[in-house]
């Protein structure tokens, strides 16, 4: 029986011991195929193999709306639709971590408060992104929840697109050195000049997406 619901493909699962790497693809040795259901918020682990839809050509942080079969022990992919190809990238044991992310993070600190937000703007005062800083405690950590799902990103994507109109982002999730917080930068623009800089900056290479058309 196959259902048709909308996901956030989340980074494989096989590869979360190697988050440095792994952010922005789907595919890992083994499978590690993994939804996020919009609706609930809950992660769905897809089988390994046996999909009719091309599972392999996703990305991390692809909004899609997804045909799932759910008459094998773990489910298939029928078909599926990018809605809007937004990409997640992380980055762990970040130095240095960008100065804007500094400065949020001591106010919070400064302020006694777990997490604190700030507008992104580039050299002329321009919006570019959004900005949001967590505490880091224990063994299993923000950086680690946001990996795998547990704690959603979603959230912050949807705050940044009911301020503006949805479209496609650029999400970037780093955990400084020493691992006292981790920072989560929406960017406005995907592709853009903010975009760059942190991949240029966090070593996140662009992955290839033979999904979206090149408009180029």
């Amino acid at each position: 029986m196959a259902d048709t619901q909308r996901f956030r493909v989340l980074p494989a699962s096989a590869s979360v011991d190697e988050p440095r790497t792994a952010g922005d693809g789907t595919e890992a040795a083994g499978g590690g195929y993994r939804l996020l259901d919009r609706e609930t918020f809950e992660p769905v682990a897809l089988a390994a193999e046996g999909h009719d839809a091309p599972v392999t050509d996703l990305r991390a942080g692809y909004l899609v709306d997804a045909e799932l079969d759910w008459t094998t022990s773990d489910p298939t992919v029928a078909s599926v639709e990018v809605v809007r190809p937004t990409l997640y990238a992380f980055a762990d044991e970040v130095d240095p971590m960008f100065e804007a992310a500094r400065e949020t993070w001591e106010r919070a600190q400064a302020a006694g408060d777990p997490m604190n937000t700030q507008v992104l703007r580039n050299t002329d005062s321009e919006v570019t992104g959004a900005l949001y800083v967590f505490a880091e405690s224990g063994d299993r950590g923000r950086f680690e929840e946001f990996f795998d799902g547990s704690r959603p990103l979603e959230p912050l994507v949807d705050r940044v697109n009911d301020e503006r109109e949805p479209a496609p982002r650029e999400v970037f999730v780093l955990r400084a050195l020493p691992a006292a917080f981790t920072a989560v930068a929406v960017t406005l623009r995907k592709g853009g000049q903010l975009a760059e800089t942190m991949r240029d900056t966090y070593d996140c290479p662009r992955p290839d997406e033979p999904l979206v058309p090149d408009e180029s």
